[in-house]
């Protein structure tokens, strides 16, 4: 033993010296300092190798914080999330090797209703990548959701089979951000907190919209509620999990996005709805009705929409009332005008689109003169399509949006069914957080698209994971239980 334990002790101490001669070297005489990452990605690869799980919790816990690598390199031809795009690269090639060598994986999660719809979505990006205009941006964008999907769905689902990690997950998110949040803020103080200009830039260099960062609050807001009034639980957590409450909502506001406050406000709709167990029938009537009226009396709508002239502005209700005006607020007039060149580009290219991740090269042609803002560019530098629903549209034609809207149509009916059978009280609260999270990035996508970025992969993937997680876990309590019966002995 004696002998095994000095043989380490050398490699260790030999491996160490190494290090240092190496580090010396390169600092010295090749003024470089990357040597010094050489430890991070050891301990990166051992994580790897060794526990997938802890991995994906370094992913998580580092997203909120990554930094695009042109805000620390300028000039790049190219951009990526530093450090989370190559560790989720990293995650895919080992996945695919682990997958190839032991020739398995849970069938469940395989042949589940939700992961069949992502493999449609997913083929048809990979068909319109082929046909794209742009193959090499296109080709880019099917392998970032590829990875995406990997790491914060499918690893996710194995990892959430211990259903402690559920929890684990939120947070190793949740942390990290409400640091952003005070960093933002602090920002945002010394342009004066009430300036709604400063909210567009005080997140950066960790986001680069005010609206994502907007996004991303109010998906988390329903775990935080769900956390903080939970009848489970410890004193202590509670009081942790409110305190975490108030600065995300803090946060929510303070982004100034108008999309982000409308979603948790719906979100909050949808909660009592649910918790008032109003039927789905009604629902639907009502719905279909206000869409009646609506096409029915359009004209008069947009006439009245054309006479808001009420602008975005620090005042919380003047800068909800100003989502209306589409006369002479530039941001909803720009959104009008991507809306309309992405529906000219489907028109164009009905049926396979530009190609996935093209829109922001293509759609500048596609532009009127009318429609044009004071913010509009020709140059592909001024964001995507505001839409979730449009840019597929555009980009894959129509299966593009048909399957985008069937998954989430999928994962709706699944979670609301799980939550039907799931008898486990903290489960429920769980499914039900992460349904309602979903649904305020199923109503922002409607004005922002950023599923595309590792910031709002984490929590709509790894949210909808869980859903799919519970729904697995639930189907086979269910037949247990159904077994127990039939197998127990009636009583006389």
């Amino acid at each position: 033993m004696f002998k095994r334990i000095s043989i380490k002790l050398v490699l260790f101490y030999a491996a160490s010296i190494l290090f240092m001669l190496l580090n010396a070297y390169f600092v010295v005489k090749k003024d470089s300092l990357f040597i010094n990452a050489l430890p991070l990605v050891f301990i990166v690869v051992l994580l790897a190798v060794f526990s997938f799980e802890k991995l994906i919790y370094l992913i998580v816990f580092f997203t909120p914080l990554s930094m695009p690598l042109r805000s620390l390199i300028p000039g790049l031809s190219f951009d990526m999330y530093l450090p989370t795009e190559p560790l989720l690269f990293g995650v895919l090639i080992i996945f695919i090797l682990k997958i190839v060598s032991e020739k398995s994986f849970n069938r469940k999660i395989l042949i589940h209703p939700v992961s069949i719809i992502i493999y449609l979505n997913l083929l048809w990006i990979l068909i319109t990548s082929f046909t794209s205009t742009m193959p090499v941006v296109s080709f880019k964008f099917f392998l970032a959701r590829v990875w995406f999907l990997v790491g914060f769905f499918f690893l996710a689902i194995k990892i959430f089979e211990k259903k402690e990690n559920i929890e684990k997950y939120v947070w190793l998110y949740v942390i990290p951000f409400i640091i952003v949040i005070f960093y933002s803020t602090f920002r945002h103080i010394g342009y004066g907190l009430w300036d709604k200009d400063a909210a567009h830039f005080v997140v950066e260099p960790f986001y680069n919209d005010h609206t994502s960062y907007g996004a991303i609050s109010a998906m988390y807001l329903p775990f935080l509620f769900g956390f903080s009034f939970n009848k489970e639980g410890s004193k202590w957590f509670k009081i942790f999990a409110r305190i975490a409450l108030i600065v995300v909502i803090g946060g929510l506001i303070l982004s100034y996005s108008r999309a982000a406050w409308i979603s948790a406000l719906a979100a909050f709709i949808i909660w009592g709805v649910i918790k008032l167990r109003i039927r789905f029938k009604p629902l639907l009537i009502t719905f279909l009705s206000l869409l009646g009226l609506f096409l029915l009396f359009q004209t008069q709508i947009l006439m009245y929409l054309e006479r808001n002239s009420e602008e975005s502005s620090a005042n919380i209700f003047e800068h909800i009332t100003s989502m209306s005006n589409i006369t002479t607020d530039a941001s909803n007039m720009e959104r009008i005008n991507r809306w309309s060149c992405a529906i000219r580009m489907f028109e164009e290219k009905p049926f396979f689109g530009y190609g996935p991740g093209t829109y922001m090269f293509k759609y500048a042609p596609f532009q009127l003169s009318k429609n044009r803002t004071i913010i509009s560019t020709n140059a592909a530098d001024g964001g995507n399509a505001h839409s979730e629903y449009l840019g597929p549209l555009a980009e894959s034609g129509i299966l593009g949006t048909i399957t985008f809207l069937l998954l989430i149509i999928i994962v709706i009916y699944t979670a609301i069914h799980a939550y039907t059978r799931t008898k486990d009280p903290r489960l429920k609260m769980i499914l039900l957080s992460a349904l309602l999270g979903l649904i305020t990035y199923y109503i922002h996508g409607l004005m922002n698209n950023f599923l595309d970025t590792d910031k709002v992969s984490v929590p709509f993937w790894g949210f909808t994971a869980m859903i799919v997680t519970i729904d697995i876990y639930s189907r086979k309590q269910l037949h247990k239980n159904k077994n127990s019966e039939t197998a127990s002995p009636g009583i006389n």
